[in-house]
């Protein structure tokens, strides 16, 4: 088949390259004619000379759409034939491959549930640490609230018995008035 179209192509070639040497004589006897009948004979040579590179590019549109169908046939055969002949030894790489793309998903599997499980550990220690901070300023507000009853009391007594007392009997020497 592809012989034939091949044959046929060289053919019309063949053909189109005699209609423009016919061409070219004929402008040239034209041309050594007298006047009133040049001027009608060249006017018909341009349509022919129009009409045959029409065909011309007709012709390589064909031979181009032709021989990309032949190359992609030639591929589509070599690829069929290789796609035969695959050897044991491509076999056993595939099959070794594969298996190592499983053990890795495994891997990849594991390593996220053991991101997820210290994602939770991590999640559960954030909380603890968040119930003892609320601890803490509790015990602090607690501190602070104690620390301000004996302000109040001297507010209420008139006597403050907090720090001033303690500087009083430490410049005394620990010796109370008796």
């Amino acid at each position: 088949m592809r012989k034939q179209k091949r044959q046929k192509f060289s053919e019309i070639k063949a053909g189109l390259d005699d209609a423009e040497s016919l061409i070219r004589k004929m402008d040239l006897e034209a041309r050594s004619l007298q006047p009133n009948v040049k001027a009608v004979l060249l006017a018909k040579l341009r349509e022919y000379k129009s009409d045959l590179n029409n065909l011309k590019s007709e012709d390589k549109r064909l031979a181009s759409a032709n021989s990309n169908q032949a190359a992609r046939d030639d591929l589509l055969e070599s690829g069929m034939a290789d796609a035969m002949s695959v050897s044991a030894n491509q076999r056993g790489r595939l099959m070794m491959s594969t298996e190592r793309l499983n053990e890795s998903s495994d891997r990849i599997k594991e390593s996220r549930r053991t991101m997820l499980e210290t994602e939770e550990l991590g999640v559960s220690i954030l909380q603890d640490l968040h119930q003892q901070r609320q601890s803490l300023l509790h015990a602090n507000d607690t501190v602070f609230l104690l620390l301000k009853v004996p302000y109040r009391l001297h507010l209420l007594t008139g006597k403050f018995e907090g720090k001033d007392e303690r500087k009083r009997l430490m410049r005394k020497g620990g010796r109370k008035n008796k």
